[in-house]
């Protein structure tokens, strides 16, 4: 996993700032750039691969079990954060407020049976799911380490051309 790591940090290097196909959040005068946020889950997890749909559903909590069964436990970061903002964005089509509501409404209900976890580090995303074997969450490729395993979006790996969920990195001063 390391080498895999180390790989995706070496072709984003080489393809950046500019990647084919992949839709640019930040304006080009700005100076921002964009990097892949990776969906990752505990390493013992069978699950290679999702579909956007299945995973706006886990992100939803729409979908509480794994195919073997085991509870889903959906790791988020703060509200606020730049990775979050890209998954409520990007993955569940909501903003801070509806997501809040739509938790809300669903315990309320029964439809959904937990609330996200919270955590304030990618360091503690990646600690989560490492002790949780149904844990499912997202970091930055920078933030990746042999801990946790990355999962596949639409058969498609962060390093691939037309990979979707990418997050804002913060402008680097050209002075």
């Amino acid at each position: 996993m390391h080498r895999l790591a180390t790989l995706l940090i070496a072709v984003l290097l080489i393809a950046w700032p500019e990647v084919d196909g992949v839709r640019v959040l930040a304006a080009p005068e700005t100076g921002a750039a964009t990097e892949p946020l990776v969906i990752v889950v505990n390493r013992s997890n069978p699950i290679d691969g999702l579909s956007s749909a299945e995973l706006r559903k886990i992100f939803l909590g729409n979908r509480s079990h794994w195919a073997n069964g085991r509870r889903i436990t959906l790791v988020m970061r703060e509200p606020g954060e730049p990775e979050r903002n890209t998954i409520l964005r990007d993955v569940c089509g909501m903003t801070e407020d509806q997501l809040k509501n739509h938790f809300l409404h669903g315990l309320f209900t029964g439809e959904i049976l937990v609330s996200p976890k919270i955590l304030a580090s990618p360091t503690g995303v990646r600690k989560f799911i490492f002790n949780v074997p149904g844990a499912i969450g997202y970091l930055r490729i920078g933030d990746l380490d042999p801990t946790v395993k990355v999962v596949r979006i639409d058969e498609l790996l962060p390093e691939d051309k037309g990979y979707k969920l990418r997050v804002q990195t913060e402008a680097v001063s050209g002075n």
